[in-house]
Parts: C-alpha cells; structure tokens; sequence
C-alpha cells in the first residue's frame, strides 16, 4: 500500500510529469517534475517529484546552481544512485552546451564580450580549475575548442608545446587561451601571465598569434587583451 501511495503512477494523468509534458508542453512543468522525469521512479517511500524537490532544495531552488553539483553531492541523497546521478549531470552538460553554442550565434570571433559569454557558459560552473584554447583560422572563425589540462581546485598544468602542436593539427592561425577561476576572482595570477608570455613568443616562431587569454567566472571575465597585457 505504501508503494502505491507515493508512486507517480497512481497519480491522475495530467499531473504525471510525464504525461503532462506530451499534453501540455515542457514549459508547463516545473523545476521538479522536469528533473523528475530525469530521476525516472522514485523509491518505495518518495515519488521521483519528491527526490527533486529535495535536489531543487539543497540548491535552494536556483537551477543555475544545480550543475554545480557533482556525482558525490548528488548520491548522497536518497533516492539517488548512480545512474541517477549520471543523468542529472548529463542533462546540465547538454544545457550548457547549449547555452554556449546560443551565446555565440555569430561564428567570427569579433570581440572578447562573445567569447567570454561564450566560455562562461561552459566553463564557470565547474568546480576545479580547467584551462581551454579557442583555434582560430585566418577570418577570426573558429575551428575547434577544447580543453587541454584540468587542476585540482586552485591551479591547473598547461604544456605550451601541446596548445601549439594542436593549433597545427587544427590549421589555426590564431588561439585565444582561456581558463576558469572557481573562486571567483578575476585577477591572472604569475602563473596565467607567465603561460600567457609563453604561448604568445612561442607562437611568434610558427606565426601562430594569440589574440587573447580570458579569465572567466560566475562574477564575469577578465581579458588579456582588453586591459593591454598582450
């Protein structure tokens, strides 16, 4: 009896997020039942819409914050497994991505505002430090992004000689470094000046020019380029 009292199920139609969904539109669903349908079943005791009630509260109900959780976070609570887990993380990936893909309609790098909004999109929520390069070919459009090296919660390792090895594999003429600061805080440190320094003379030798680093975070972005630095 119990089982059936808190099953979705049992519910009537147009209230089974689901359902409602095809019914309606996915608009029409809220925080909960939306990551509910992620969740798929609840347990014996708690609906899949209570398990998300719990994850929306824990955020305290911002869903901007909901990616910022990781699978420990996540399977700690009840009613969360691993597969669980894997899905909401999946969907948040998927949701920045596409932000980020919205946030640069334009495929022309014209200004450091774009890129960054860009790179925030996909980079501020995380919670250890990752440094990018944006390869670029002559007409400033971008070939390909990617990340590099990831660091623990304060730094992350950069090799010059790779970023310039896959600038030639990618046929870019230009790059534009960029790396997140979890903290918050804007300011390149020595390190992001000395890597800076490096890639931009190293480049000079396989006229590769870097155009920019940006420092991106959830507070916003510091450019290279922009406060003279290049």
């Amino acid at each position: 009896m119990q089982e059936q009292k808190y099953s979705i199920k049992t519910w009537a139609k147009d209230d089974q997020p689901r359902e409602k969904l095809l019914s309606k539109s996915p608009s029409a669903l809220s925080n909960s039942e939306l990551i509910a349908i992620l969740l798929h079943h609840g347990t014996r005791s708690r609906s899949a819409v209570d398990i998300a009630k719990e994850i929306l509260n824990i955020v305290k109900n911002n869903v901007g914050e909901l990616g910022k959780l990781g699978f420990k976070d996540l399977t700690k609570i009840k009613g969360i497994g691993a597969a669980k887990a894997i899905t909401i993380m999946a969907a948040m990936e998927l949701g920045r991505r596409r932000q980020a893909s919205l946030s640069m309609d334009k495929p022309v790098v014209k200004d450091s505002k774009s890129v960054a909004e860009y790179l925030r999109a996909l980079l501020s929520d995380l919670p250890h430090e990752v440094l990018g390069v944006l390869y670029l070919n002559k007409g400033n459009r971008i070939n390909h992004f990617e990340v590099l090296s990831e660091g623990g919660m304060t730094a992350t390792i950069a090799d010059p000689r790779r970023i310039l090895k896959r600038a030639l594999e990618e046929n870019a003429v230009k790059l534009i470094l960029c790396h997140n600061h979890p903290s918050g805080n804007l300011s390149p440190s020595r390190a992001d000046e000395t890597l800076t320094s490096k890639v931009r003379e190293a480049g000079k030798l396989l006229d590769i020019e870097l155009i920019d680093h940006i420092i991106v975070s959830t507070t916003g972005y510091f450019s290279f380029a922009d406060t003279g630095m290049l």
